[in-house]
């Protein structure tokens, strides 16, 4: 599979969590061509402000492989990860996140800030932008049918 079918997985994970009135964020982690851990926006459900997409995935990813650090896996993720999922990203040693559409309000790799990697002892591979239209138009439907 490539970045554009991973990014669908992480698309159905998102369309999992707009059904269950969560904001459409999904996550999969991939390792050797494989999908380890999904995960979808649940901090409604949870009661648990952590519980974004890339958090879920990335803990599932590290109870799965029994060690917290992934640094053979890819992160793909719908939206471009907020401040507190880009330092779960670096502490986990994630290689590669490929993300799709950009966050004006909170994205940390590009558009609130720029996350300091060059400081950092881990910098992961960015990717952005694959399927960013896909991942776009699942947010500002569900934000429009939330306004109505």
């Amino acid at each position: 599979m490539d970045d554009a079918g991973f990014m669908r997985a992480a698309l159905a994970e998102a369309g999992k969590a707009a059904a269950r009135g969560e904001v459409p964020v999904g996550a999969v982690v991939v390792r050797q061509g494989r999908i380890v851990a999904r995960g979808a926006n649940r901090p409604i459900a949870s009661l648990d402000p952590t519980a974004h997409a890339e958090i879920v995935a990335l803990r599932k990813a590290a109870k799965k492989s029994g060690n917290y650090r992934l640094p053979d896996c890819e992160l793909y993720v719908t939206v471009e990860p907020c401040a507190m999922c880009l330092g779960a990203i670096v502490q986990s040693r994630v290689r590669r996140v490929v993300y799709g559409a950009p966050d004006p309000k909170a994205g940390a790799v590009s558009s609130t800030m720029r996350f300091p990697f060059g400081r950092l002892n881990h910098r992961p591979e960015v990717l952005s932008g694959v399927l960013a239209g896909e991942s776009a138009a699942l947010l500002r439907d569900f934000f429009r049918a939330r306004r109505k």
